[in-house]
């Protein structure tokens, strides 16, 4: 076993994934060293992370909340050097004395930074699914075209990838379909006549998951497995039809392989990000998460559910997307997060958002060239969210 510590960067340290994965690497002092830590907004929390694991670098987004960490961390005597900007996010992804990302960016901005670990060879932890989203076949041509190791952290992709071998050559020989699972979010039960009174405060509170508010909106409209199908589509290589959508409301089984032979392989274990983020650090062996183990004999009965297309109409947008032309995922996502965005400042209604998000795929079509480059794909997303605002304003007249 090699005994050389791992040295971690982590992209977004101060939300749910990024302090669930200090957790873990803490548990494991002799096995890692944090080189880098990034925040967007949580400065006071940046700080006290800097100090406990003595990061070399940390980076934020704006010159002053730079000078404002620079600041703390000088009065504690920290050494740790503070960056701002998109390129210092790039660059400590790819830097030579990293040599794993934690990539937990929520949303399209984590594509870049995604891009520069694949391009330079990383093992990349994968918690940003946008990156697959948005950058679909890009993405993947980065990672195989600089032998980076991506590992899926996501607890469903993860769960799928623990059902798997090692080698991937065999992966479309073994598989017939795969079932992602669903929470069902706070709304499972409720009428859909009334999902237009959502409130966010009500949109935050998943019933099983400690998440940000972004991702916990997404997972009350189920669009966060909307993007989890097209996910799914580029780690496993599957075609749209092969991937599967089912509510499972104790979030005990994760997600699921049914193989050719009619056998069904499932990954079980308590709704915890630690499992997963363990499981991609240590691949492959395993490590203590700190996880609460799963007791079988306290366990209730698991049940399972069609989604119901009322409730939850953004699902079918993913293998709407995945069928469009290329950079329709790209188009749907930055209408999700302008739209999402738009719900939470209460700007817009909470059915509104499936309403923004399916106008805006009609109204842009992508034209991106078979070729298309990183700095297209940005060009479309600032496009998409342009086409959202206006159609937002529209909604919200």
């Amino acid at each position: 076993m090699n005994t050389a510590r791992q040295r971690l960067a982590i992209l977004g340290s101060t939300g749910s994934v990024g302090t669930s994965t200090l957790d873990v690497v803490a548990r494991h002092p002799e096995r890692f060293e944090v080189v880098g830590l990034t925040s967007y907004q949580r400065t006071e929390l940046l700080v006290q992370q800097c100090l406990q694991f003595r990061p070399r670098v940390a980076v934020v987004p704006t010159p002053e909340r730079a000078a404002e960490v620079r600041a703390a961390l000088k009065a504690a005597g920290s050494a740790t050097e503070v960056q701002h900007g998109a390129q210092a996010l790039c660059d400590l992804a790819g830097a030579d004395d990293v040599h794993s990302v934690m990539a937990s960016i929520v949303g399209a901005a984590g594509l870049p930074p995604c891009m520069a670990a694949a391009r330079a060879g990383k093992r990349l932890l994968l918690a940003n699914k946008e990156a697959l989203v948005v950058g679909g076949a890009l993405f993947m041509q980065a990672v195989k075209q600089g032998g980076a190791t991506l590992l899926p952290i996501d607890s469903e992709h993860s769960a799928i990838f623990q059902c798997l071998p090692e080698d991937r050559s065999t992966w479309a020989r073994r598989i017939d379909h795969i079932i992602l699972t669903a929470s069902g979010g706070p709304f499972r039960q409720r009428d859909p006549a009334t999902l237009h009174a959502v409130t966010p405060a009500q949109a935050v509170a998943h019933p099983n998951w400690v998440m940000g508010r972004k991702i916990s909106v997404d997972s009350a409209t189920m669009m966060n497995k909307a993007l989890e199908v097209i996910e799914a589509r580029w780690l496993f290589d599957l075609a749209p039809e092969n991937i599967r959508v089912v509510i499972h409301p104790q979030s005990i089984i994760h997600s699921m392989v049914v193989c050719r032979d009619g056998s069904v392989l499932a990954q079980l274990g308590t709704p915890d990000m630690k499992v997963p983020i363990a499981y991609g650090l240590s691949f492959p062996e395993r490590i203590e998460s700190g996880a609460p183990r799963l007791d079988f004999l306290q366990m209730q009965a698991l049940h399972f559910e069609t989604p119901d297309p009322q409730r939850f109409p953004g699902l079918q947008l993913a293998w709407e997307a995945l069928r469009g032309p290329t950079g329709s995922t790209a188009v749907l996502n930055a209408a999700n997060e302008v739209a999402v965005a738009a719900f939470l400042d209460g700007t817009i209604g909470f059915t509104a958002i499936h309403t923004l998000n399916a106008r805006t795929i009609e109204r842009l079509e992508p034209r991106l060239h078979p070729d298309h480059t990183l700095e297209d794909l940005i060009a479309l997303d600032t496009e998409a969210r342009a086409v959202a605002q206006e159609l937002m304003q529209e909604l919200a007249a």
